[in-house]
């Protein structure tokens, strides 16, 4: 089994560290545009295969995607972040070009590719690469809902002071501080509702503290995050790769699900050798449906970015 990681960054050279420590996949290909910069990163990492006994191999290429041909999963990190002054439209359109030349370069070598998408604006970026490829939905994935709930799930935690591994939560909507819906309602503590053990001012605090998670980190440490979006994505990877049929949060392309249409945007889903398998129906209550609603809009003025500015 091979997969792929374009960009070679702090999120792509995390994500494939985790992919080679868990062993899920025989060969890595890095790829980045940077002369050498792959090259270096996958050299560090094979240098600690003898002291943490994995036999997965990572091979560093400098954008030549010829390499990354057979490769079962790509994941996409590249782009650039926001930066001061930038607006929304010249994130997208800067962005857009770059995911649309790697997603069409990786399904050229790889037809049958399923991709991982974890560029931002995420859930256009998700939605740019099913347009722009024409590949059948299922093969499309956004990884931003896995992330925000593994957020989620460490807030309620530290309230709890429980361990997150017996923590059942999950964040919908799209990928943003004001588009996310962590579902505080729906959270259970090996099986009892969290609901039941909090009150309602720790509740309004762990959905307040999960929708700027990403904001915090980048705030204290002057970048954006890389070790729990390394492992997210990893994770989402592992399930695809491992035919795990674990139901994660994902921005997928919807068809009339959740009363939403011709919008990629994060919902539970199961993960397996296909892609996404099924979308899992979860009831709302009418506050719920309403945010998730004002979320779609949200996510649709972005994606209305890539017709206006003939990206798409």
């Amino acid at each position: 089994m091979k997969v792929t990681v374009v960009g070679a960054g702090a999120v792509g050279a995390t994500t494939a560290d985790n992919l080679v420590r868990r062993n899920i996949a025989e060969e890595i290909v890095l790829l980045d545009i940077k002369e050498g910069f792959a090259e270096g990163k996958a050299q560090d990492m094979m240098q600690t295969s003898a002291l943490l006994g994995f036999e997965s191999k990572v091979k560093g290429v400098t954008n030549d995607y010829s390499q990354t041909a057979g490769s079962s999963v790509a994941v996409i990190t590249s782009g650039i972040p926001r930066k001061p002054g930038m607006t929304r439209e010249e994130l997208i359109g800067t962005n857009a070009e770059i995911v649309k030349s790697v997603a069409e370069n990786l399904i050229k070598h790889s037809p049958d590719i399923i991709l991982v998408i974890v560029s931002n604006p995420m859930d256009t970026m998700a939605y740019l690469a099913l347009k722009a490829t024409g590949i059948s939905k299922n093969r499309i994935i956004g990884m931003g809902g896995t992330l925000d709930s593994a957020r989620f799930k460490y807030q309620i935690s530290n309230k709890l002071k429980a361990s997150a591994n017996d923590l059942n939560a999950i964040v919908i909507g799209g990928h943003g501080d004001t588009t996310m819906i962590p579902l505080i309602e729906h959270a259970t503590w090996n099986s009892v509702p969290v609901s039941q053990l909090l009150s309602e001012e720790e509740k309004e605090d762990i959905v307040q503290k999960t929708m700027v998670g990403g904001a915090t980190l980048t705030k204290l440490i002057g970048t954006s995050a890389w070790y729990a979006p390394g492992a997210a994505t990893a994770a989402v990877v592992e399930s695809i790769v491992r035919d795990q049929n674990k139901m994660y949060t994902a921005s997928v392309h919807l068809e009339g699900e959740y009363g939403l249409n011709d919008i990629n945007i994060g919902v539970p889903v199961t993960l397996n050798k296909n892609g996404w398998e099924r979308v899992v129906d979860l009831k709302l209550s009418d506050t719920e449906k309403e945010k998730l609603k004002a979320s779609a809009e949200a996510v649709n003025k972005m994606n209305k970015v890539l017709y206006e500015s003939n990206i798409l």
